[in-house]
């Protein structure tokens, strides 16, 4: 039984840093300069899920975060502003400002998705919890 908390407890650790990961990228949508204020635009943490045998037994395995990428792929995205702070100052570029490639839409999808099963884990300690208590009233 204490199993099942040990892994609901993982997966509940890997969707807060999650959520936490998203809501950064989510707070820095519009940041174009890094902390040495130099014109580079965020960029977007995603979290990387693995599995942990370490947790759980019969076959079952709990969850643990491998890794936090933060470097993204995708390039960023131009908007031309030429009274802007970070707006690039010469070249074919000039006038345009880098903003971090980041769509709301899918991070509000992601972040909902990770409500969701951090509530479905939060459901599954609650049944655990219940049927310790179902079987020590058996056992009493």
């Amino acid at each position: 039984m204490f199993s099942a908390l040990d892994i609901s407890t993982s997966a509940l650790v890997a969707q807060r840093t999650r959520m936490t990961a998203i809501a950064g990228n989510i707070a820095n949508i519009s940041t174009t300069h890094n902390e040495l204020g130099q014109p580079e635009p965020y960029k977007p943490r995603y979290v990387v899920f693995q599995a942990d045998t370490s947790i759980g037994q019969y076959g079952a395995s709990g969850v643990k975060v491998a890794a936090v990428r933060v470097e993204s792929d995708r390039p960023p995205r131009y908007k031309y502003e030429p009274g802007h702070p970070d707006a690039i100052q010469s070249g074919p570029m000039k006038g345009y400002v880098a903003y971090p490639d980041i769509n709301m839409m899918t991070e509000m999808t992601d972040a909902l998705e990770a409500a969701r099963a951090y509530e479905a884990n939060l459901g599954t300690i609650e049944i655990t919890k219940d049927l310790t208590q179902q079987t020590l009233r058996i056992l009493a």
